[in-house]
């Protein structure tokens, strides 16, 4: 853990080591700065930097599989420091998977201390589907900040927040409603004990929580499967948890 920072600056500086040798990005561990004379100029570096690792069109953006397809081929991972290795990588693409923190959860239950490593049906089918899932070209629309926004959330999972982000845009003429991204969380031991109705107003609060940068400030409806969310803004409770999650929406 001590040499993690500089560990990670290296890292940094070798994924950019073009754009930092070209003299417009500066890199500082998580932070990075770019110069440029033109706004045009800017735009472009923007685009260079988050791409990384996507295939960027007019309105969408999508895995590039250039990137995946070497971890892929692996048959099957072999031994922990392997699941950690493949969960991280999945994880800088959980906006493309569905349930990616449900689905994966069986293999997170192996860095458990008392847990002995060996390969199961229930973690061997995890790592598949999350493998199908990146092969999958999910496309993610590019948010128009000037369009409402529709969020969706499965309050009936008992596992954990799913819920996922769509805005009806014109393509080609056409309307189409695409997706913005996914979110997912699993629930903690204290949270599988909440009844339905707090379970599904602890869901709609995370679920605005985790995309306040884009509903900030946008208008937006939300659909969920939990009647009892109708209610929130009159809604009178003692209980702390939900009366907390009332007063921050």
């Amino acid at each position: 853990m001590k040499n993690a920072p500089a560990h990670f600056q290296w890292m940094m500086d070798t994924i950019f080591q073009e754009e930092i040798f070209e003299c417009w990005m500066g890199v500082y561990i998580v932070d990075i700065i770019l110069y440029s004379e033109t706004w045009e100029d800017h735009f472009q570096y923007i685009y260079r930097v988050l791409a990384l690792g996507h295939k960027v069109s007019g309105l969408s953006l999508a895995i590039d599989q250039n990137n995946v397809a070497a971890i892929l081929q692996k048959p099957l991972l072999r031994n922990i420091k392997e699941i950690q290795s493949f969960l991280v990588f999945a994880s800088y693409y959980r906006n493309h998977i569905k349930n990616v923190s449900h689905i994966a959860s069986s293999l997170y239950k192996l860095f458990s201390k008392d847990v002995v490593f060996e390969i199961t049906k229930e973690w061997r089918g995890a790592y598949e589907i999350i493998k199908h899932e990146l092969t999958n070209e999910t496309f993610l629309t590019l948010l128009d900040f000037q369009l409402p926004l529709k969020l969706y959330i499965d309050a009936a999972c008992s596992q954990g927040l799913g819920a996922a982000l769509h805005q009806r845009q014109i393509d080609d003429g056409e309307p189409r409603e695409g997706l913005i991204c996914y979110i997912s969380r699993k629930l903690k031991d204290s949270e599988a004990r909440y009844g339905e109705y707090q379970t599904g107003f602890l869901f709609l609060f995370l679920a605005l929580y985790k995309l306040h940068y884009y509903l900030e400030g946008a208008v937006f409806e939300v659909y969920t499967d939990c009647t009892a969310l109708k209610y929130l803004v009159n809604m009178k409770t003692t209980n702390g948890h939900m009366l907390r999650w009332q007063i921050a929406i």
